[in-house]
């Protein structure tokens, strides 16, 4: 007799409007797309309503409740108002319906909810995430959802975990789930932070290595290499940018400026090292050339202390006498060199020295710091935009 009524319709009264019971919820994350900021859920809901069609006389027919087909009567639709994809399927093809019209059915709404996480402290990020609830309703006509108890199931997915879920109301008429999420910073501190702060920490005790012969400059190269590399791998593993956008991206960033700026660094010690100058120029080798030259020029001529003290060899003018000048030239121009290439050696060092503990002064400042921010620092996202 029930389904020979065809009640596709929903049940009206005279204020036009339908009370849908939800006595109980299940939620459950399924999981959270960082890259594109979306909330998978999975909503299991136990609903009840009274339609007065769907009632019969007890004397007549001797049955308190019976189960019909669930595409033989009218079904109210739940959706999920901020949700970019939300289906909504019948747990069961049949429903159970009691003598007083009463009817009772379970439903299971998947939803992918637009969610703009707030990834600013990624990755010791965490943020509510509202699942708002409706139904169809229109110019006080429709469906009024009144809702009753929530539970949360299987909280842990992923690199992020389920804190809590409350059901919550803006107004009569604007129901949500409000959804604590928080990161689980254990892998994304090994696979991103760590590597990072370690290659930074192998450039600082890089400065171990002296500055001559070139090991330095090469090991310098490899780690900028590597690390260019590095974020060119994790680049389709970070979040996505967001209203608050992820302050590790600028962590890498700096990283890779202070790899880069040592790198330089070193480069130009190493030629001042050699030449004893920051520009490249030929200065002081220019000069060393300029005295020998100059003593090359001057040939056999010797200084006025010389002549005193060699006068008397100077009579017989020998070969050996030749000799020796040329000799004591030589000698005098290695000697300079040698000097000069010391004092080049200790300005390279003294620079070295002063630009090592700089970077050691603002490299531990600077992790401190962004590890502070990371931790502590809030970014205020709304999260109900969704609704005007």
């Amino acid at each position: 007799m029930l389904i020979n009524k065809g009640h596709l319709a929903q049940p009206q009264d005279e204020n036009c409007t339908l009370k849908i019971y939800v006595p109980f919820i299940e939620y459950q994350t399924l999981a959270v797309d960082t890259k594109n900021l979306r909330l998978i859920t999975r909503l299991m809901a136990l609903i009840r309503w009274v339609d007065p069609a769907l009632a019969w006389d007890t004397s007549v027919y001797q049955y308190d409740e019976v189960v019909l087909p669930v595409n033989k009567v009218w079904t109210p639709e739940i959706h999920v108002t901020n949700g970019i994809l939300t289906t909504m399927k019948h747990r069961s093809h049949d429903l159970l319906v009691s003598s007083n019209g009463t009817v009772q059915h379970s439903v299971i709404i998947n939803a992918e909810v637009n969610c703009e996480v707030n990834l600013f402290n990624y990755p010791f990020a965490a943020d509510e995430c509202p699942v708002a609830i409706q139904t169809y309703s229109t110019g006080g006509c429709g469906t009024d959802l009144v809702l009753g108890e929530l539970k949360m199931v299987d909280g842990s997915h992923g690199d992020w975990q389920t804190d809590f879920a409350a059901l919550r109301k803006q107004r009569d008429d604007r129901n949500f789930i409000m959804v604590g999420l928080r990161i689980k910073y254990t892998n994304p501190c090994i696979t991103l932070l760590l590597p990072s702060i370690l290659i930074v920490l192998a450039d600082l005790v890089s400065f171990a290595l002296p500055l001559g012969g070139g090991e330095r400059n090469t090991f310098k190269v490899t780690l900028v290499l590597s690390f260019t590399m590095f974020l060119n791998i994790l680049n389709q593993v970070l979040p996505g940018d967001s209203q608050c956008s992820p302050v590790i991206r600028i962590h890498f960033c700096v990283c890779l400026i202070l790899l880069v700026l040592s790198m330089l660094v070193s480069m130009v010690l190493t030629r001042v090292a050699q030449d004893g100058w920051v520009i490249f120029s030929c200065w002081p080798k220019c000069s060393v050339r300029k005295n020998t030259g100059d003593k090359e020029e001057k040939g056999d001529e010797v200084p006025e202390e010389a002549k005193a003290d060699v006068s008397f060899v100077q009579l017989d003018a020998s070969e050996d006498t030749q000799m020796l000048r040329k000799v004591v030239t030589f000698l005098e121009a290695l000697n300079t060199k040698d000097m000069e290439s010391q004092r080049c050696h200790e300005l390279a060092n003294r620079m070295d020295k002063i630009f090592f503990w700089f970077y050691f002064i603002f490299g531990g400042s600077y992790v401190c710091s962004m590890l502070s921010v990371m931790a502590r620092y809030s970014c205020s996202v709304n999260h109900f935009d969704f609704w005007y």
